[in-house]
């Protein structure tokens, strides 16, 4: 096959129909990309719910893997599913699978000049030994298989970073990172000369022997590297860009964009199903993951419309999809509507049941929209369902079910007398045995412990320490995954609110014996201080989204006066109690997260009022490492999810002059 031949825009198959035909004779790498319509189908057929079928059709076109794409996406699919489930088993599999479709990928790549070559091109620049002239020296084929190459060793640095748990192989496959995002910056500079060159030419604004498969997947790729490295915290970047890389977020977003023809003018992609490129449905999930689960850490570029728009779109093509399914439960949570995410979630599992830990992911936004909701029992048998089924975290799920289980012990009693008591005595077994063993539940990625497991087996501990008592631990719980940010402000006034009251009501009874507070065994005024915090704390977050509700959060006429209203009202309330846990601060004996994350909080309320310059000041305060609670002596090392607050308030500050969003 002649190289001008190889240079034509290839073929798409319709996204519906019949699957392309099998191959009828022997394979040749050089007429790998004939198998591109193939691999098409089977994404579509995954997309669509399909996975089985999607297995089994690539294994049926490729029994060997030995081509180009189908080893690289059959890959692609197991690593997928290595990553649901967390089991070893299934990592193993799925780092044996993307290994071999990185060799296979290897072997169709143009082989790099040899040394003495390599050292004549730094002075012959026409040897063309690296950069744009050794990709423009290369054939179709092996500017795909350096492509894909890319794409194979991203996912397995991936999965050797779950699965290794210690820092050398973490080293490791963070130098494979390096090589992905090298070659990835190599290809984006290729389709910038050659386009460049077309435009010059008066052939348009990109090359047409450029295919559309190849530009997806460029395009993919520079876009995530972008995104990735935008990400990062200040300091880390500062590091990583002495190395020469550097993320730009809209330059990563607009890259993510244009493989669909994505722009904010339009309700309508201008790429249309015969022009995309086969990684056009990955680059709108990249964006929907950006706009709908980064929001949860970062301000900047985040927009709930575009999602919507790709959304909208998507769920035409797969309306049984359950990515898609799933992405607009996550819309409607992101919008302060957990009640429709619950009905898209449940639409999601209906959707297939061959991959289970896709459902698991359904049940784990449910049991948080139940908290939006303030839902206990709902939100509790979700958490149920993941300690049985999910590993993930079993820590993480097994402390879900015993804050649900306590707080429904602090529920009014019913009238079901001995019946309430059994009842009640039988959760606070199950309860006090699930926190008992939860230390030993946890698990460690890449040698370190996962932050939240940490903060959940401090809890526990906690609970042990108190004679089996813990302060509104399922509100505590639904703050950190924005149960109370995500949550209609009538729940947030009608049920969390009224929590927080009877609670300081009853710190209130012990203000001036604090040591009579909680078991009475002399500890009662540890106890006291840091359980006001706590609940002040929370009294702060409730108030600050009564007076601010979410950015997302859909609102009707009603809703937007009655918020305008009791603004002023609940901002002092908010800003008062913020206060107060700085006052409080230096009596904190475990709970020293409570200060940190207060300044957070606070600086987020002030720059919703419009005083940046304070809230930058808190911002920074967050950031500088002082010890905040003043009397640190008694907290040793790291506070409770030290490093996900340096994320968040990173990225406010980063976004303070940028964005209302905060």
């Amino acid at each position: 096959m002649s190289a001008n031949v190889q240079e034509t825009k290839l073929p798409v198959g319709p996204w519906q129909g019949a699957p392309p035909p099998f191959p009828s004779s022997p394979y040749l790498p050089n007429r790998a990309l004939e198998d591109i319509p193939g691999i098409t189908y089977a994404l579509h057929m995954f997309l669509g719910s399909h996975m089985i079928e999607s297995e089994e059709y690539c294994r049926e076109f490729d029994p060997k893997m030995e081509r180009l794409y189908f080893a690289t996406g059959f890959g692609l699919i197991q690593c997928v599913k290595g990553l649901m489930s967390f089991e070893d088993e299934d990592l193993v599999d799925a780092i044996a699978h993307v290994r071999h479709g990185n060799t296979i990928a290897g072997q169709h790549r143009k082989r790099a000049a040899s040394l003495p070559t390599r050292l004549a091109g730094l002075v012959v620049g026409s040897l063309n030994t690296s950069g744009v002239g050794f990709i423009k020296s290369m054939t179709p084929v092996e500017r795909h298989a350096e492509l894909v190459y890319a794409e194979s060793l991203f996912e397995k640095a991936l999965l050797g970073i779950v699965y290794s748990g210690d820092w050398l192989a973490f080293i490791k496959e963070a130098l494979n990172m390096r090589t992905t995002i090298n070659i990835y910056r190599q290809l984006g500079k290729y389709l910038e000369a050659v386009d460049a060159e077309a435009q010059a030419k008066g052939l348009g604004a990109e090359d047409p022997s450029i295919d559309a498969h190849f530009r997806s997947g460029v395009y993919l790729g520079v876009g995530m590297s972008n995104l990735i490295l935008s990400l990062m915290p200040s300091k880390l970047l500062t590091i990583v860009e002495l190395f020469g890389y550097k993320g730009d977020r809209q330059v990563g977003l607009a890259y993510l964009q244009r493989a669909g023809g994505w722009s904010a003018e339009a309700d309508m992609p201008a790429v249309g199903l015969e022009q995309e490129g086969v990684r056009r449905t990955i680059c709108d999930m990249a964006l929907l993951i950006f706009h709908l689960v980064m929001s949860s850490f970062t301000f900047e570029g985040i927009d709930i419309r575009m999602a919507q728009k790709i959304l909208d779109y998507h769920i035409q093509r797969y309306p049984n999809g359950v990515f898609f399914l799933f992405g607009q439960g996550r819309l409607h949570l992101c919008r302060s509507q957990p009640a429709t995410a619950i009905e898209y979630y449940r639409k999601a599992q209906e959707a297939q049941n061959q991959y289970r830990n896709l459902q698991n992911i359904s049940f784990w936004e449910m049991a948080v929209a139940n908290l939006a909701l303030w839902e206990i029992g709902a939100s509790l048998e979700c958490w149920r369902k993941l300690a049985a089924e999910a590993t993930w975290s079993k820590a993480t799920y097994a402390y879900g079910v015993a804050v649900c289980l306590l707080q429904q012990l602090n529920a009014p009693a019913g009238d079901g007398g001995e019946k309430d008591n059994d009842r009640a005595q039988s959760q606070t077994e199950e309860a006090a045995a699930l926190l008992a063993k939860l230390p030993s539940l946890r698990q460690r990625i890449a040698g370190k412990s996962i932050p939240l497991e940490k903060f959940v087996a401090r809890k526990a501990r906690k609970y042990a320490q108190q004679g089996g008592r813990l302060t509104l631990p399922a509100l505590e719980f639904a703050y950190f995954y924005l149960g109370i940010a995500h949550a209609p402000r009538a729940v947030i006034l009608e049920r969390m609110l009224p929590l927080v009251g009877a609670e300081l009501e009853t710190l209130d009874k012990h203000a001036r014996e604090p040591a009579a507070y909680g078991v009475g065994d002399g500890r009662g005024e540890q106890e006291y201080w840091d359980d006001r915090a706590l609940v002040l704390y929370l009294k702060g977050i409730c108030l600050r989204y009564v007076a601010y509700p979410d950015p997302d959060a859909v609102l009707d006429a009603v809703e937007e006066a009655a918020v305008k209203e009791g603004r002023s009202e609940a901002e002092r309330g908010a800003r008062e109690a913020f206060l107060a846990v700085f006052e409080i601060g230096p009596k904190i004996v475990y709970d020293h997260y409570l200060v940190y994350y207060a300044h957070y909080e606070y600086a987020r309320l002030l720059a919703c009022q419009g005083d940046k310059e304070n809230a930058r000041s808190h911002l920074e305060l967050v950031l500088s490492g002082k010890p905040l609670e003043v009397n640190a002596a008694g907290r040793r090392g790291k506070y409770s999810l030290e490093n996900l607050l340096h994320v968040r308030a990173n990225a406010a500050l980063e976004a303070l002059d940028r964005t209302d969003r905060l």
